[in-house]
């Protein structure tokens, strides 16, 4: 990213995750920063930036984790289908 602010990137960051629902994993390469960055910028700077956004944030990656589990399983068998052929 270019030379921007840690709230401008927070922002950007939670706008981001907001409007594609991707994983913190996504975001952190189609930004090139960090998972540990992204995930810091979400997690606590966000809160104190912008409360109300932050909840929003919150909700979308409580999704995700959630669905976690799902995606890593269906990962597993497209592993294995490509292994038969």
């Amino acid at each position: 990213m270019k030379r921007i602010s840690i709230e401008e990137r927070a922002v950007k960051l939670a706008h981001y995750i907001i409007d594609s629902k991707d994983t913190v994993r996504g975001t952190a390469k189609k930004f090139g920063i960090s998972k540990s960055t992204v995930h810091k910028d979400l997690s606590q700077r966000l809160e104190k930036i912008n409360p109300a956004l932050f909840i929003e944030v919150r909700e979308v990656l409580d999704e995700n984790k959630a669905e976690r589990h799902i995606r890593g399983g269906m990962a597993t068998k497209l592993k294995y289908e490509k292994m038969k052929i």
